[in-house]
């Protein structure tokens, strides 16, 4: 399997946000789920905040259920859009076998934000392997901090079971140094009209 890097650079005007420091977030799941509206988001929001912010989304086998990766890396200046093992502040995942398989890439001190949905993939589905139990207590007993929420039932409590993504990225910006408006102002920005006020209702609900 060939993976195809497409790096996209974004900037914005700096509002008196000084920042010497590269911040990493790592965007991890299923192909389908959504990842590309949460980076949108996120990016959004990090853009309006005046930071420059580098964006490389890499696609694996996604049209079959395989893993879909998006590095998203903000700072005064970033020069490279990719995150290497160990340098992860945040890895954001849909599902837990990917944040288990993307851990080793989070910081000492980073912190995965994980949904607890199973997505069955595909030696779980033929039955040549089962699907690890427990294992956000497997990551918490390695020493990674988890922050993990049922977003599926959230989403759908908000009105749509594709909401996912965005209550993901309301759990994520409680760590992060932005308003609430900040992330409000991106979804109605990127979300159309018909489905705002779901999204709206999904990020509430994450960040609660």
């Amino acid at each position: 399997m060939t993976n195809n890097c497409h790096p996209e650079l974004v900037s914005g005007t700096k509002i008196g946000i000084i920042m010497d420091t590269i911040t990493n977030i790592m965007i991890v799941g299923v192909g389908g789920q959504g990842a590309l509206l949460a980076s949108k988001t996120l990016g959004q929001v990090l853009m309006d905040a005046g930071y420059d912010v580098k964006v490389s989304e890499v696609h694996g086998m996604s049209q079959r259920g395989g893993s879909v990766v998006t590095y998203v890396r903000f700072g005064e200046k970033v020069y490279s859009p990719i995150i290497d093992k160990g340098e992860a502040d945040f890895i954001v995942s849909f599902e837990l076998l990917e944040a288990a398989r993307y851990a080793e890439y989070l910081k000492p001190n980073g912190k995965i934000v994980v949904n607890t949905q199973k997505l069955d993939p595909m030696p779980v589905l033929t039955g040549a392997a089962e699907y690890p139990a427990d294992l956000v207590n497997e990551l918490k007993g390695k020493g990674f901090d988890v922050e993990d929420l049922d977003c599926l039932t959230l989403a759908t409590e908000a009105g749509s079971s594709k909401a996912v993504n965005i209550v993901l990225m309301g759990r994520l910006s409680k760590f992060m140094d932005f308003p609430e408006s900040s992330w409000l102002s991106a979804i109605e920005k990127l979300v159309k009209p018909a489905f705002l006020e779901i999204n709206k209702k999904a990020f509430a609900l994450g960040r609660k």
